[in-house]
């Protein structure tokens, strides 16, 4: 389950490296600009920063078997999926706007969304010591 995990994790953190990419090479957030980012950077890069701490969380946990670790790995993906999910609503209204984000691929933001749920899923069960 923790591999599984890792890998789930390994996928989403893909996704986000794509849609960071792509929000980055947009003009990100440009104040001033008229179409202004509905994702400030302390929202993007405070997901992206969490999210690396989890999965550095995790892989120790992986390497030691330390259940402490594990745990602390999953406490960690709390807060950067509700990141995430207020990143998603923001996404969602900025889609008829000329922001950075307005024309993110659907299918790699809807993956990046089910890959992180089921990673958070799968942390959890690890962490518990089911399977």
């Amino acid at each position: 389950m923790g591999i599984a995990a890792l890998i789930t994790w390994l996928v989403t953190a893909a996704g986000g490296f794509v849609l960071v990419g792509l929000w980055a090479a947009r003009g990100g957030h440009r104040a001033g600009s008229g179409n202004e980012s509905r994702l400030a950077p302390g929202l993007v890069f405070g997901h992206l920063g969490l999210a690396v701490v989890g999965l550095v969380l995790w892989i120790a946990y992986l390497v030691t078997d330390t259940d402490g670790l594990g745990w602390a790995g999953f406490a960690v993906l709390l807060p950067v999926a509700l990141l995430g999910f207020v990143m998603f609503a923001r996404w969602l209204s900025s889609r008829r706007t000329g922001a950075a984000e307005s024309r993110f691929p659907v299918p790699v933001v809807l993956g990046h969304g089910v890959f992180g749920a089921t990673t958070l899923v799968l942390a959890l069960l690890a962490a518990a010591g089911v399977g």
